[in-house]
């Protein structure tokens, strides 16, 4: 599986009562954080640039190149390139919408579930440790 929700951070997120959206979000997408940071900034900022958000978020323009390569890899931002007056070229970075976030979470969550039910379908005698 691509993206599998952190099992340390399933448990967590079990425990508590009323967890967060950047809490599910890091849990369900297995992100950091400073990854989650960035994406809510990114909800705030839509077009910004690598160095915007880096005075944005009061990071390394090379750190926050990670973190958005990251939320590009689970479909949470994309990016496009916009040529500069003087020839050259910028990405500007955008979130993906909330509602269509949220239903990332929701297929990222449905696909580990169905991962787990088939694990467990698989376990026969052999898979149980003597004790």
């Amino acid at each position: 599986m691509e993206s599998e929700p952190s099992p340390k951070r399933f448990r967590e997120l079990m425990l508590d009562n009323e967890p967060g959206f950047a809490d599910v979000l890091a849990c369900v997408f297995n992100v950091q954080d400073h990854e989650v940071r960035t994406y809510l900034v990114l909800l705030e900022a839509p077009g910004s640039t690598v160095a915007e958000l880096a005075d944005r978020l009061e990071r390394d323009r090379s750190n926050v190149n990670r973190s958005l390569s990251t939320l590009r890899e689970k479909e949470l931002a994309g990016r496009e390139r916009r040529l500069l007056d003087d020839g050259g070229h910028v990405y500007q970075y955008t979130a993906t919408p909330l509602p269509e976030a949220r239903e990332l979470m929701h297929e990222t969550l449905d696909q580990w579930t169905a991962y787990v039910h088939e694990r467990i379908d698989e376990f026969g005698p052999e898979s149980v440790p003597d004790g």
